[in-house]
């Protein structure tokens, strides 16, 4: 019996039942060393649990999350901003985090152009802003420009 069949049949049987941490950990454990076509097919199985399509998610796409986030801290805050405006971007958050931490370590150029980005986006966004100037002395309603 290879290692998918095995992880197939321990993910049938305890579809239904509490996995045992030790055979989650046998079954994650043996996940590097599937190919990847076995890997996506385990990801679409809906026997495997949460836990383990995280781990198969990590294995198939860490590599390229990582040169993604390379390419966000690369680019210069107009072109982040432009991106994060575009709402069919999958980068969304990402681009929000580069951001944030831009604005908490950036010139006061960047602070103004992404305090008014977030001023106009999500309530999320707004509050997190206005916290940020709580912090840096500004009144509620008040901007630094």
């Amino acid at each position: 019996m290879t290692d998918y069949e095995y992880i197939i049949k321990q993910a049938k049987n305890l579809y239904y039942t509490q996995w045992s941490e030790e055979e989650l950990r046998k079954c994650v454990d043996m996940l590097p060393a599937l190919e990847r076509e076995e890997l996506v097919s385990l990801s679409h199985c809906k026997w495997i649990k949460k836990v383990m399509k995280e781990e198969i998610f990590k294995i198939l796409y860490m590599d390229r999350l990582g040169e993604r986030e390379e390419r966000f801290k690369e680019m210069s805050t107009n072109e982040l901003i432009n991106e994060f405006e575009d709402k069919s971007c999958g980068s969304r958050s990402l681009i929000r985090q580069e951001l944030r931490q831009r604005y908490k370590n950036g010139f006061e150029d960047d602070k103004i152009k992404i305090a008014a980005i977030f001023r106009n986006g999500t309530l999320g966004d707004q509050q997190w802003l206005e916290m940020q100037m709580r912090r840096g002395g500004y009144g509620s309603a008040e901007l630094p420009f």
